[in-house]
Formats: structure tokens, sequence, C-alpha cells
């Protein structure tokens, strides 16, 4: 692997790829560290500091682990990538409901770039209306519940001589963070286009890397170093299940039939369709996970100063409360429905049948048309269901780490949850494409 990594550097257009690729995460770090105009940036950290030793932390968890710990801070970057994430989830799942989406995904590369085209338009306009619902609850004091303590959640935005906030400090702190998140989007592309590696992924990769040193440190300053092994080595062996599991696919037989071509004969070979345990990726886990901070959202917009209500003691006690068994439970049922849901939308049998039919492909066995969309069918919900299974147990980890242990540090470890599955799977995705450029170049590749 050594080697590999020296003819990594040696090879003048490779080096070049990783090495725009670092300047580009070391700008978006920058950016992501740069607070906005009008915040206070004293106060806030102040505020996220006593936040983090609570619960309060977990409302945001999604969308502040994809911008790197910048939503919390208000920072240029706060809203970070995850406008652009849920505009692709959209747009992904319109082709489905849309015709002209249809149409278009089947147009090849033109048509690609017209949807591409869309959602960069949907992200703007998610990414105005995530930046002015994160600014109007901090203005309310409602974005780092606290309790007690020196932090002031209402004046983490510097107010006027009148005590009250200007609208042009908000929107001006509304335009920048749309404006962030718009840079952020290039970012990503520049990165998938110039450089090695899928752009987005590699940016929620940074913003989940950069973390680890800190949440480290926390735990090995409140809980000992025992305590910090033990995390360093349960760790370790989860990484490596994430790994395997991840590598794991059903490979489905083809076998393509020789057909005449004018004077050239072409088929007459064998592949395979690989369908991996987890098709469904990471997506169910950022549904269920957008779906449960609804609740939290619902208490916060209708809080008020009068005694607080039974509906809402008891969706903050069970639904909100990421420690409780109802959360954990809810939370384990929404991924297993959306993994079946996301890879139902995805993944299209009858399309494969028909593809197979139309080069003459078939696979040993299956007669050709229905049978063969029934058999891709009935392969794909058998491995569905231990792929989600493996996707709701990895997610709820830091949840059971908060209930057994009672201890948010660990429940706030980014290595559990999303934050591992992303990480494992953008490192490989990664490794993949540098291990290719590296064959393509006569190179022994990392992978072996």
């Amino acid at each position: 692997m050594l080697s590999s990594l020296v003819a990594t550097f040696r090879t003048p257009d490779l080096r070049k790829k990783i090495f725009f690729v670092l300047g580009i995460l070391v700008l978006y770090r920058f950016g992501a560290t740069l607070p906005s105009p009008g915040v206070d940036f004293r106060m806030i950290s102040q505020c996220v500091d006593e936040a983090s030793r609570g619960d309060s932390a977990q409302i945001y968890s999604l969308i502040n682990m994809f911008s790197g710990g910048a939503l919390l801070q208000l920072s240029v970057f706060a809203i970070g990538i995850m406008p652009y994430i849920t505009a692709s989830i959209i747009v992904q799942l319109l082709t489905v409901v849309i015709p002209r989406f249809e149409q278009l995904r089947k147009e090849g590369q033109s048509g690609q770039a017209k949807m591409t085209q869309y959602t960069r338009y949907l992200t703007v306009a998610l990414a105005l209306l995530q930046s002015t619902g994160i600014v109007a609850l901090a203005a309310s004091g409602n974005l780092l519940p606290t309790s007690g303590g020196e932090c002031d959640p209402t004046a983490i935005i510097r107010r006027g001589a009148d005590g009250e906030i200007s609208i042009w400090v908000m929107i001006i702190m509304v335009l920048v963070m749309t404006a962030g998140a718009c840079l952020v989007m290039w970012f990503g592309e520049l990165i998938t286009e110039r450089g090695v590696g899928n752009g987005m992924s590699l940016l929620i990769f940074a913003g989940i890397a950069a973390r680890l040193p800190a949440e480290g440190r926390t735990i090995l300053q409140t809980r000992g170093g025992l305590v910090f092994g033990l995390v360093c080595l349960a760790v370790l062996i989860i990484l490596l299940a994430v790994v395997f599991i991840e590598q794991g696919q059903r490979r489905v037989p083809v076998q393509y039939a020789k057909r005449m071509v004018g004077r050239k004969m072409y088929g007459g070979s064998s592949t395979y369709i690989p369908i991996k345990v987890n098709t469904a990726g990471v997506i169910p886990v950022i549904f269920a996970s957008s779906l449960l901070y609804i609740p939290q959202l619902i208490i916060s917009i209708t809080q008020g100063s009068s005694e607080v209500a039974g509906w809402k003691l008891w969706i903050q006690d069970n639904l909100v409360n990421p420690g409780s068994w109802v959360h954990i439970l809810v939370y384990f049922l929404l991924i297993i429905f959306f993994t079946y849901f996301y890879v139902a939308v995805t993944f299209n049998p009858e399309e494969r049948a028909d593809d197979m039919k139309r080069y003459g492909g078939f696979i040993p066995g299956i007669r050709p048309g229905k049978p063969t969309a029934d058999y891709l069918s009935y392969v794909l919900s058998r491995i569905t269901l231990p792929g989600s299974m493996y996707l709701g147990i990895i997610a709820i980890l830091p949840n059971l780490f908060l209930e057994i242990g009672n201890n948010s540090s660990v429940a706030n470890l980014p290595f559990g949850g999303t934050a591992l599955l992303i990480m494992v799977a953008v490192g490989l995705d990664t490794l993949k494409q540098i291990n290719s450029q590296l064959m393509q170049r006569k190179y022994e590749g990392f992978l072996k």
C-alpha cells in the first residue's frame, strides 16, 4: 500500500487533483468557522459549549453534522450542503412522479445537465428557506435552548440601542447564509469535475472529520482514559463491521447471447448485476432524522410563556428525547420503512429486465421479460431486509449509548450512526476512484 501511495503522488495529474481537493476543503473549513455578520461570536461559543453538555444539541444534530458544526455557530457556511442533498433527493424522487423528469433522465448527458440545473434552482430556494428559519429561531432565542448558566440564547445576535434586532441585520444574515450554501454547492461540483471523488460527499466527510478531535477530547476529559479507550475499541469494531457490510453484495449472473451486427459478432459474454446489501445508502437515515425533527420544530414554534401542555411534555419526553425507547423504536421503524421505499423508487426491476432483453441478456434458468423482473424483485426484497436492519442498528447506536450510559458526550460522538456510515462510504468510494486511476496508469492499486 505504501508503494501505491508513493505512485499516487508521483503521477502529476493525480497529484494535482489531490492537492486541488485539499485546497477546496481548506477553504470550506475556513468558511465554516467564519461567523456571519451580526453574530456575537463570544456569546454563541459559550451557548454552544453549554448546549453540548445536554441533549439540546441533538435537536439539529443532522444538519449540524453535515455542516461540520457550523450551524450552531451561525457561520457563513451554517446551512452547508444540506439544501443540495435535499434538492437532489427531491429531484430524484420526482423522476418517478413527473413524466418530464423521467424523459430527461433517459436522454443521457443533456438530460442530466438539465436536471442538474433544476437541482441548483431548488437548492437556492431551500437554502433561502432554511436560513430564514435558522435566523428566526436564533433571534427568538430558540436555536440554542440551555438550562441556566451564563449563556443568553436571545443575545447571540447583536441588538441595537433600543434592544431590538434590526430587520436589516436579519436580512443580511439570511442572504449571507444562502450565498454560503450556493458557494458550498459550487465547491462540491468543482471537486467532482476537477478532483478525485464525489465533491458533496467529501465536503460532508471533511465536516464530520473536523469534529472528531474535539469530541474525543471531551470524552477523555469527562470520562477518563479507560472509557476513552473502550470507546475507541468499540468504534474500531463497528468500523470493521460497517466496511464488511458496505462491501457486501449479491451478484446476479447475466449471460449475453451472441448476435450479428453487420459483419461483426457481439455478445457471448458473462457478467453480473451487483445488488448491494445496503442499496439505499444513508438516505433512509436522513429521511427518518428529518421526520423526527418535525416534533421538536413544532414545540419550538408554539413555545410560549404559559405552562407547558401535556401533549408537549409527552412529545418532549418520548419523541424528542434521543434516549427515550419510544424515540429509538420510532427511529428504527422509520429507517426500515424508508429503506424499502427508497429502494423501490431507485431500483426498477421491470426496467432492468427490459434492458437485458433488449441487448440479448438473460439470467441462467430464468426466462426473459416478466419472469426476470419477478426474480429481481424477489432477490431485492430478500436482500433489503438485512440491509434495512443493518442501517437501523448502526443509526440507533448513539441513542443506545445515551440510554445505557446516560452520557451525552458518547451520544454525540461523530463515529456513531449516520456519521460512521457516511465516512466509510465516502472513504471507500474515493479510494476506489484513486485505485481505478492508478490501474489506468499500470500501477498497483490500493485495493488488492
